[in-house]
This record gives structure tokens, C-alpha cells and sequence, in this order.
């Protein structure tokens, strides 16, 4: 599924990457009862939120303010970073709401695609 999203590039993701990183934000914000996880799409492909964090886990461009403030109003404790707030990269960002999709998908007993898509993908290089 990683593989359906665009690559990055030297750690920097292209426009459209960021984009949906911006629309599984908002996917986030809006889950509330569902016991699903939230999706975008991509391309007329279907895309849980959890997947796009993932492929910005390397990413170095930093984040929009608007973005970075709609990661930290989601943090228990207060944002601790080596730099300023307005330095914050989309690796940071996406390391953050994939914690938070994880956390609210195990408190609704659902299974995490994108943990099972890692432990498919080690299966499958043992063999």
C-alpha cells in the first residue's frame, strides 16, 4: 500500500504527498465513533491515514504552522523539540499522528493496516 504514495525524494516529499498529509490531518480530526480507521484517496485509491503518516516518517521539509499547530493541540505534554515550533519537519509531524492513529485504533480494538502490512512484508522476505 506504502508503495501507492508518491516516493520522496531525498527527503523531501512532493507537493501532492504533502497534500495528503494534509487531508489524513484532517481525516484525524474528524474520526470520531467509527471504529475504522480514516481514509484518503490518492489517485482514485483508497488510502488509511496511517499509511500516509508512515511514508512521511523520513521526511525533512518542515511543516506549515497551521499544520504544526493542529500536531501539538493533540499532544498530552508540551511540545519538547530541539528547535522552535516553526521548525518542525513532516518526519516529526507524521512520527506524532502515527502514534495518535495507533493509540486510538488500539483503545477501539481495531487492527492497525499499517503494522499488519509491516509484519506481512517481513513474512514474506524470511521466505
Amino acid at each position: 500500500m506504502m508503495n501507492a504514495l508518491p516516493p520522496l525524494h531525498d527527503g523531501h516529499a512532493p507537493f501532492t504527498l504533502q497534500q495528503l498529509f494534509r487531508e489524513a490531518l484532517y481525516a484525524f480530526e474528524e474520526w470520531d465513533s467509527e471504529l475504522t480507521e480514516p481514509i484518503v484517496t490518492y489517485e482514485g485509491r483508497v488510502i488509511p491515514i496511517g499509511f500516509v503518516f508512515e511514508a512521511m516518517r523520513e521526511c525533512t521539509d518542515i511543516v506549515p504552522m497551521n499544520i504544526v499547530g493542529a500536531v501539538t493541540e493533540r499532544l498530552t505534554k508540551p511540545w519538547e523539540g530541539e528547535g522552535p515550533l516553526d521548525q518542525m519537519t513532516f518526519s516529526t509531524a507524521a512520527r506524532v499522528m502515527r502514534v495518535l492513529v495507533r493509540k486510538r485504533l488500539l483503545a477501539n480494538g481495531t487492527v492497525d493496516l499499517v503494522a499488519a502490512s509491516a509484519h506481512t512484508a517481513e513474512d514474506q522476505n524470511r521466505d
